[in-house]
């Protein structure tokens, strides 16, 4: 997938890894070259191929832009990357490079990686098994529960959980691997971070997981960086789960970007009634492995070793219901809906029992049981047997 207007490159870059980094100076040439103008993945393996270094790259570049009719074509001033640089340090964060040891050998292997990586917390998680979980930022109660319930326990089988930060699956994935290990991959720099909802789930993962991002300090994310960000979440994993995701999401596009990178492309069925199934339904029909649990996964990419075998007798009591469905962060209400908005946000087609609303909401089972009273008067929801209930 090109992400720059490259010098009459029109083809795909091969994969060409650079030789590690020699020395400092071989580093801030690097960045520089990257931070060029028109200079983007493919562009910058293809200089590197051609000219052996980056700084031998960097001064060929004028002319090469003159032959495509670029005129007056300047690469990127060696102060620009020095503030960049002096930024990761005040920030704590580190910067890899294509080609050298810590960069992650998953990753090095996607045609268009990311020539430079900056990193914040433990780079060593990048070495053992990736396992990507995407999905919607407006996630269901079963769609937040089961998310919940595949990070922890592939976690605990040894798995990586990598995802983009976002909010919904993203940070409820987040959340229950932050103990066994979670990677977030920003869309901007590692000083903006987006949602900013979660800035305090930043801040944990980078000192207990990996921020990821290939974007200078300072740069706030647009729309056209997140399928960039995706190709990374992505290219880190053996496999990518799409829990809950519409027919045209984000979330499918990270899963055709994983087909392109050869990797595995799982998801979660959901109701047939409920648009936040439509992608992984989708996905299933045209051949994605079916995932019903942690086994599901292991089974198709085989057990981590050293980890521990989700259907082997676990080491650890196994959460108990309530655990698995312990409240995450309440969903913000809508503007217009207060807690019944909220409460319709997480119900899909399933029914969903009403002491499970209250958890998931976090919120007094009076206040809960008044709202529920409001949308079935308003004929919003329906009450089955066994006290379900199931959004019309």
């Amino acid at each position: 997938m090109p992400y720059e207007i490259a010098f009459g490159f029109d083809e795909p870059a091969p994969i060409f890894v650079p030789p590690p980094v020699a020395d400092e100076a071989d580093q801030i040439a690097r960045l520089r070259l990257i931070r060029s103008r028109r200079v983007g993945p493919a562009t910058y393996l293809r200089l590197m191929d051609a000219h052996g270094s980056a700084q031998e790259a960097l001064g060929a570049l004028p002319a090469i832009a003159q032959a495509a009719g670029v005129d007056s074509y300047t690469p990127c001033p060696e102060p620009v990357a020095l503030a960049e640089i002096k930024a990761a340090k005040r920030a704590g964060a580190r910067m890899l490079c294509l080609g050298d040891a810590a960069y992650p050998a998953a990753l090095a292997d996607v045609a268009d990686a990311p020539p430079i990586l900056w990193a914040k917390g433990g780079v060593a998680l990048m070495a053992r098994p990736v396992v990507a979980m995407v999905g919607t930022r407006n996630a269901s109660a079963l769609g937040a529960r089961m998310a919940r319930r595949l990070a922890a326990d592939l976690g605990a089988a040894g798995y990586i959980i990598a995802s983009g930060l976002a909010r919904g699956i993203d940070a409820l994935a987040h959340h229950a691997s932050m103990d066994s290990g979670t990677i977030a991959v920003l869309a901007g720099g590692l000083d903006c971070i987006y949602p900013a909802e979660n800035t305090d789930l930043a801040a944990e993962i980078a000192q207990k997981g990996l921020l990821l991002s290939e974007m200078p300090f300072g740069l706030h994310p647009q729309a056209r960086h997140f399928p960039r960000r995706n190709r990374i979440v992505s290219g880190l994993a053996r496999a990518v789960i799409v829990v809950e995701a519409a027919t045209r999401s984000g979330s499918l596009i990270t899963a055709r970007i994983a087909l392109d990178q050869g990797r595995e492309v799982m998801a979660v069925p959901g109701h047939p009634m409920d648009a936040r199934a439509g992608g992984g339904n989708l996905l299933i029909r045209d051949g994605a492995t079916l995932v019903r649990n942690a086994e599901d996964v292991i089974a198709a990419l085989g057990p981590v070793a050293g980890g521990q075998d989700a259907s082997a007798p676990r080491t650890r009591p196994r959460p108990s219901p309530s655990d698995m469905i312990a409240p995450s962060p309440a969903p913000t209400p809508r503007p217009d809906g207060g807690l019944e908005g909220a409460i319709l946000a997480l119900m899909g087609g399933a029914p969903v029992a009403e002491d499970q609303l209250i958890r998931d909401l976090g919120q007094p089972p009076r206040a809960v049981a008044q709202a529920l009273a409001i949308l079935e008067l308003a004929g919003r929801i329906q009450r089955g047997g066994g006290g379900l209930l199931t959004r019309l």
